[in-house]
C-alpha cells in the first residue's frame, strides 16, 4: 500500500458476503453508505458522531490518574500511613491498565467507524500525527524541564521525543521522561498500520467476523500464559516484588508494552466496529457491560499479575464500547453524551499526557514531607484541578487550533476519534 492509495480501496465487507440473500440487503451492510444496523433493530443512518464514546474517554483517563496517585513509590507517594497507602494501591493497582486498554480498543473502533473511504493514506497519517504530536512534545518538554532531565540520559530522552522508546525492553527507557508516554509509541504503530489493516479487514465476510473477533480476543487473553512460559522470570521489574507484581522486566514489557502485542487491542476494536456496522454484534447494553467490567476488575486483583493487566477486562471493554456506539447511533440517552462529559472527553488526551507531570513535579515541589489521609486527599484534588486546567489550555490553545489548521475538515467525523 502506497501513500497515495485510498484507505477504502478494495471490495467492501457487504460485497464479500453474498450468502445471506435478502437479509443482507435489509441489514444495510455497505459500510461506505453508512447504513448501520444491529440484530435487534435499525440504527440511525449516517450516525458517525459518537458523543458517548467521547464522554467515556475521560473516565478512562481518570482511571490512569487514580492509578498513579496510588503508586507507593517515593517520587509519587504523599500519604504517611503505610496501611492507607497500600489500601489505596490495592483499589487502584489495575486502574491504569484498564484505562490504557480501553483507549487502545477505542482507537481501533472509532477510526474504523468514521473512516473516509476516499481518504488517502498520506492524509490519514498527517491528521493523526497532527492530532497527537504537539501535545506529546509539549508535555515531554515540561517533564524534562521540571524533573526528568536530572536522571534521563540524552539518548533515552531523544528516543522518547521520537516516540520509539517503547520498543526498548528496558524499564528505565520505555517508562522514561513522562511515564504514560509509552502508550503513544503504541498508538503511532496503530496509525501506521491502520490503512493496511482496514484494507484486509473489510474483505472479511460479515458472517466470519465473529471468528476473527474470537481469535483476536483469545490471543489477548492467552498472552500472559505464553509470556510466563517462554520468557525468563528474572530479574523482576523495578518495584514489582514489593507490590506483589511478579513478572520480569522482559515479561512485563512483552505482555503489556510491546507495540505489536498491543496492536491486537487496536485490531480488536476495528473488528468489533465492523461487526456493529454490519449488524453482527450482540448488544448487551451499557449497564450490563459496566457491571461485568466492574466485576472483572475486582477479579483481576486475584489473578497472576500479567493476567490482571488486560486479559481479565478485554471482553467487557469491547461490549461497553459497542454498546455506547449503538446507543449513540440510535440517539438514545446515556450518562456520557451530555455537554460536560463531552468537554471532559475532548480534553482527556491532554489530561492523559499532562497528569503525570503534575503528580511527579508536585511531589518534588513538596519535598520529603508526608501527609495525613485528609491532607493527601486535598493535595490530590488540587493536583487534579491543576492537571485539568492545563489540559484545557493545551486543548484550546494547541490541540484544537493545530488540528483545524493542519487537517482538512472532513464530514462525517467521529467526535470520539
Amino acid at each position: 500500500m502506497t501513500q497515495g492509495d485510498t484507505i477504502g480501496a478494495g471490495p467492501p465487507t457487504a460485497a464479500a458476503d453474498s450468502s445471506r440473500g435478502p437479509r443482507s440487503a435489509r441489514l444495510g451492510k455497505v459500510t461506505g453508505l453508512r447504513t448501520v444496523a444491529t440484530r435487534d433493530g435499525w440504527l440511525r443512518p449516517e450516525a458517525t458522531r459518537l458523543p458517548s464514546l467521547t464522554g467515556l474517554r475521560f473516565p478512562a483517563a481518570l482511571l490512569v490518574f487514580l492509578n498513579h496517585t496510588g503508586l507507593p513509590f517515593p517520587f509519587l507517594r504523599l500519604v504517611k500511613d503505610d496501611d492507607a497507602a497500600m489500601d489505596w494501591f490495592d483499589v487502584t493497582r489495575n486502574a491504569g491498565a484498564l484505562g490504557v486498554t480501553f483507549f487502545f480498543v477505542l482507537s481501533g473502533f472509532v477510526l474504523t467507524w468514521a473512516v473516509r473511504e476516499t481518504d488517502t493514506v498520506r492524509a490519514f497519517w498527517r491528521r493523526r500525527i497532527v492530532k497527537i504530536y504537539p501535545n506529546y512534545a509539549i508535555t515531554w518538554g515540561l517533564a524534562m524541564v521540571l524533573f526528568a532531565s536530572a536522571y534521563t540520559p540524552t539518548r533515552t530522552a531523544i528516543l522518547n521525543l521520537l516516540m520509539v522508546h517503547v520498543w526498548v525492553p528496558k524499564f528505565d527507557v520505555f517508562s522514561s521522561v513522562n511515564q504514560p508516554s509509552w502508550s503513544l509509541g503504541c498508538e503511532l504503530l496503530f496509525y501506521l498500520s491502520f490503512p493496511l489493516l482496514h484494507k484486509v479487514f473489510r474483505r472479511i465476510k460479515a458472517g466470519h467476523l465473529k471468528y476473527w473477533i474470537s481469535g483476536v480476543t483469545a490471543a489477548i487473553i492467552a498472552t500472559p500464559f505464553f509470556t510466563y512460559l517462554l520468557l525468563p522470570d528474572d530479574p523482576n521489574f523495578p518495584g514489582g516484588l514489593a507490590l506483589g507484581a511478579r513478572a520480569s522486566t522482559n515479561q512485563y514489557w512483552f505482555a503489556y508494552n510491546f507495540p505489536p502485542m498491543r496492536l491486537l487491542d487496536f485490531a480488536l476494536g476495528m473488528l468489533v466496529a465492523q461487526a456493529v456496522l454490519n449488524g453482527r454484534w450482540w448488544n448487551i447494553g451499557m449497564i450490563w457491560s459496566s457491571v461485568i467490567l466492574a466485576g472483572t476488575y475486582v477479579w483481576a486483583s486475584h489473578v497472576p499479575f500479567l493476567y490482571s493487566q488486560r486479559s481479565m477486562t478485554i471482553v467487557p471493554i469491547i461490549f461497553l464500547i459497542a454498546a455506547a456506539a449503538t446507543a449513540d447511533a440510535r440517539n438514545q440517552f446515556t450518562l456520557f453524551r451530555n455537554r460536560a462529559m463531552i468537554w471532559l472527553g475532548e480534553v482527556s488526551f491532554a489530561f492523559y499526557l499532562v497528569h503525570f507531570v503534575v503528580l511527579a513535579y508536585g511531589r518534588k515541589w513538596l519535598g520529603h514531607t508526608m501527609y495525613s489521609v485528609p491532607q493527601t486527599i486535598g493535595i490530590v484534588l488540587v493536583e487534579f484541578t491543576i492537571a485539568l486546567l492545563v489540559s484545557w489550555a493545551l486543548y484550546a490553545l494547541i490541540e484544537r487550533p493545530i488540528t483545524r489548521n493542519w487537517s482538512k475538515p472532513r464530514r462525517p467525523r467521529a467526535a470520539a476519534s
